[in-house]
């Protein structure tokens, strides 16, 4: 077992195309998980994730915030306390809408 702090897990620049973004690897290879990750994004006022799809499945928990989730068919408010489902293989966007949008999304590795 392990325990820390996530401030102790260095905050990096999100992936290429998102903007005003951050996110922490919470757990990791480097942590020991050998099938999942947990990371923590924070997305600051006018940022967003980039419009992307890839093979793998999102689980997602919103912790503070607002913004809207866009997906191929629609666009929804989120906030504190939202869980988002996001299947693989489909488009979708985070956008902050206030201050910052603070959440925590769990991936697969890739196979």
């Amino acid at each position: 077992m392990k325990k820390f702090h996530y401030t102790e897990v260095k905050k990096e620049k999100a992936e290429e195309g998102a903007v005003n973004t951050t996110v922490r690897w919470l757990i990791a290879k480097n942590t020991g998980a050998e099938n999942f990750a947990m990371r923590l994004f924070e997305i600051n006022s006018g940022g967003y994730s980039p419009y992307h799809k890839h093979p793998w499945e999102h689980e997602v928990f919103v912790l503070d915030g607002e913004g809207i989730v866009r997906g191929e068919n629609c666009e929804e408010k989120i906030s504190k306390g939202d869980v988002l489902f996001i299947p693989a293989n489909e488009n979708h966007q985070l956008k902050c809408t206030g201050k910052t949008l603070k959440f925590l999304c769990l991936i697969p590795y890739k196979r």
